[in-house]
């Protein structure tokens, strides 16, 4: 979500925050590893997503709204092509990755809460090694991570699914038709399409558009827009601001990710997220509540728009927010 009304945007966007925090100032993270260790750590991180690639046969269902999101989008991005492709064609194209990214196991609606399970890169850690207290850089449908497309918006923005699907919808039907217009077949041009999730590189992506375009997707009224997310209205550093507060005990739909055992990296405490682009430049906002963490002491991180989580956050102590809507934190 923006820092103010969101609405529907039709631009690359996506981000999330945190980085380094000392006992008594606010300092810059300097917690990322070597290049060779962060290359190597990059590279298993890419591995076990792609382990977990493979999708249950079974029927296809999606959260109700979300779906209907992805539909208009796919209707606005097919109707405004630079190649032949239909409605159905773009929803379809457009849903495939979302299985493979973040449903593993059980067949299950796909969480638009999905929070990353395999990365553990040392700079999404908090420099202080509270735990709880980590910047899981994928999120949400289609795991909008700071390294590439989710680069310029916030956790919340790719957990609302009406909001990314106005990004990633049209972006994948762009790339689609551009390698199309280049040559490409349609196979081929879906795959290129997908590349930028890792979990289409072993043709799984192809397998879901087929079940997705040949028997189509059922919507499932009990997984709704935020996919467990609660929208709230905060006060943060002076400003009022649209947020996303975030508790994975309350994920709808698929939620194998929020199983303590379930992948490489740690479970995040709850924490609140907003777009803060009040100053020269846009930052994504994460703030966890002492009183949600244990840990005695509100901490938020940052991250500035086009920087990777991995080496860019910046964990301050003693800075909270208020959640004017509940009546909580730093009121």
């Amino acid at each position: 979500m923006s820092g103010h009304t969101p609405g529907r945007l039709r631009r690359l966007t996506s981000v999330l925050a945190a980085a380094a925090l000392a006992l008594t100032l606010p300092q810059a993270a300097n917690a990322a590893d070597e290049p060779a260790d962060r290359s190597a750590e990059d590279q298993l991180a890419a591995e076990a997503k792609l382990e977990h690639a493979a999708v249950p046969p079974g029927p296809l269902t999606f959260g109700a709204e979300a779906l209907s999101a992805v539909e208009d989008a796919a209707a606005d991005a097919a109707a405004g092509a630079s190649c032949g492709i239909s409605a159905e064609e773009a929803t379809a194209m457009a849903l495939a990755p979302i299985w493979p990214e973040i449903v593993t196991g059980t067949l299950d609606t796909p969480s638009p809460m999905t929070l990353s399970r395999f990365d553990n890169q040392e700079g999404l850690y908090d420099p202080a090694g509270r735990d709880g207290l980590f910047f899981n850089p994928g999120v949400g449908l289609w795991q909008m991570d700071s390294a590439g497309l989710g680069t310029d918006n916030t956790a919340g923005e790719a957990i609302d699914s009406e909001w990314v699907s106005d990004l990633a919808v049209p972006y994948i039907v762009d790339k689609y038709c551009g390698a199309i217009n280049g040559g490409s077949g349609a196979p081929d041009a879906r795959a290129t399409a997908w590349s930028d999730w890792n979990a289409c590189s072993g043709g799984e992506c192809d397998t879901v558009y087929w079940r997705a375009f040949n028997d189509g997707v059922t919507a499932d009224e009990n997984v709704d827009r935020y996919g467990g997310a609660e929208p709230r209205t905060c006060e943060y550093q002076g400003g009022t601001y649209d947020c996303l507060f975030v508790d994975i005990a309350n994920a709808q739909g698929a939620d194998w990710w929020a199983a303590p055992d379930a992948g490489r990296s740690p479970l995040p405490h709850p924490f609140y997220v907003l777009r803060d682009d009040s100053g020269d430049s846009t930052e994504e906002v994460r703030v966890f509540l002492g009183e949600d963490s244990g840990h005695g002491t509100d901490v938020t991180v940052t991250r500035p728009f086009g920087g990777d989580a991995r080496d860019s956050l910046t964990w301050t102590d003693d800075q909270g927010l208020c959640d004017t809507t509940e009546s909580r934190g730093a009121c």
